[in-house]
């Protein structure tokens, strides 16, 4: 297949996931092109080294611009959400004019679905991993731990609570084929906009991720942003209900961290005595390591639609506690390849402590890990699923255009 791939992603898993599938396509023999605005991130994984054609779209910042946006978008820092739009019609009349049997779209940071689909003429397929009025930071505000706000942020955030679903859902329902990456976002995605979706479960390269025999150290890791809705603060306050002797140290990897967020946290380990290290933007090989050192991986993700990093720690050997909401519950299998718990410090202090302290448990579970996901969440699972849905788009247009003829 002749393929257009269009994202504004930034660094993070979205992106790593369209990386792995980018490069399980190419591998089979399609042809890729590659078209972004200058403002997706294209410094973590880039996709340049590995397509056919890479083309970045610059995105100006006009003053007709930000009196459009004044009127009809928000306005993101330093970048005009008109500006945005007709860079990314200037995309789609591109891809338009290319000879390409399939689009595949990928969610856009600022607005998730993009501009982009509305003035796309080929079939497309939009990965959708979650919609705006379903994500984690807006449907969970009272569990989120209190922090001072300006009253310019109060004022800045009602704004984008009102203004950026509207955007998201006027452009998806241009949408004609959905992928997700798990039920619980297809559920979402069907509230939110009232259509159907398809599950296309990602996967992880586990040529990468793999056991690699280190002895295990007395820490539990987590991995996601530093923003509020990964729960980090949740695991914290669940680490410091275990008796100090023997409460392990807290690792947090972050791709982005929020410094305002950073420090609370810091500050709050701290006054619980939970001993506490966030390292960010760690090389893939170190971070490979991380998961295979620690005892057990922690997981507090406020409805997060998915998440690779479960996987990750389980195609390492190391076993999950993680919060049972949200797309982790497709993916951890509970009392086989870890343990879910309610979001209640107790039972997940509980849960982790069992695993801590049983050795056999810890290395039975994890070896359990390990064989779900070569059974079914490798990259060539997710690619050959992906695949199959790409096919599927781009034959119903074939047919439609010999029916019409």
């Amino acid at each position: 297949m002749r393929i257009a791939d269009f994202h504004n992603l930034p660094s993070g898993g979205a992106k790593r996931a369209l990386y792995n599938s980018v490069k399980y396509l190419k591998d089979r023999g399609h042809q890729i092109d590659v078209h972004v605005p200058s403002t997706a991130n294209e410094n973590y994984l880039p996709l340049k080294g590995i397509v056919d054609r890479f083309q970045v779209y610059p995105v100006p910042r006009t003053a007709l611009g930000l009196l459009v946006s004044s009127v009809r978008y928000v306005v993101p820092p330093f970048q005009s959400l008109a500006d945005l739009e007709w860079t990314e019609k200037r995309i789609a009349e591109a891809i338009n004019a290319g000879a390409y049997d399939v689009v595949f779209l990928e969610q856009d940071q600022f607005t998730m679905t993009p501009f982009v689909i509305r003035y796309l003429k080929k079939p497309t397929v939009y990965s959708c991993a979650q919609p705006t009025v379903a994500g984690g930071a807006e449907l969970s505000g009272s569990l989120l731990t209190p922090q001072p706000v300006s009253i310019y942020r109060r004022i800045w955030r009602a704004y984008l609570k009102s203004r950026v679903p509207k955007i998201d859902r006027a452009s998806a329902l241009y949408a004609k084929y959905i992928l997700t990456n798990s039920y619980f976002s297809r559920e979402s995605i069907l509230r939110a906009y009232g259509l159907n979706s398809f599950v296309s479960y990602l996967g992880i390269d586990t040529a990468l991720f793999r056991p690699q025999a280190l002895p295990k150290e007395n820490f539990v890791l987590s991995v996601g942003a530093c923003l509020p809705p990964k729960g980090f603060d949740f695991a914290i306050r669940s680490l410091s209900l275990i008796d100090e002797p023997r409460r392990p140290k807290m690792v947090i990897v972050s791709n982005f961290t929020k410094k305002d967020w950073e420090e609370h946290l810091v500050r709050m380990a701290a006054a619980l005595r939970v001993d506490l290290e966030v390292k960010k933007s760690v090389a893939d090989s170190e971070l490979v390591c991380l998961y295979n050192r620690a005892r057990v991986f922690v997981y507090a993700a406020i409805l997060e639609p998915f998440g690779l990093a479960p996987l990750e720690a389980m195609a390492c050997g190391t076993p999950v506690v993680a919060v049972r909401e949200g797309g982790v519950r497709e993916s951890v299998l509970p009392n086989e390849t870890g343990f879910l718990t309610d979001r209640d410090e107790g039972m997940f202090a509980e849960a982790l402590s069992e695993l801590l302290q049983n050795d056999r448990l810890r290395e039975e579970m994890g070896a359990r890990g390990v064989e779900a996901v070569r059974n079914y969440w490798t990259l060539e699972h997710a690619g050959g699923r992906l695949a199959a849905h790409l096919n599927r788009a781009a034959s119903a247009m074939t047919e439609t255009q010999c029916r019409t003829k």
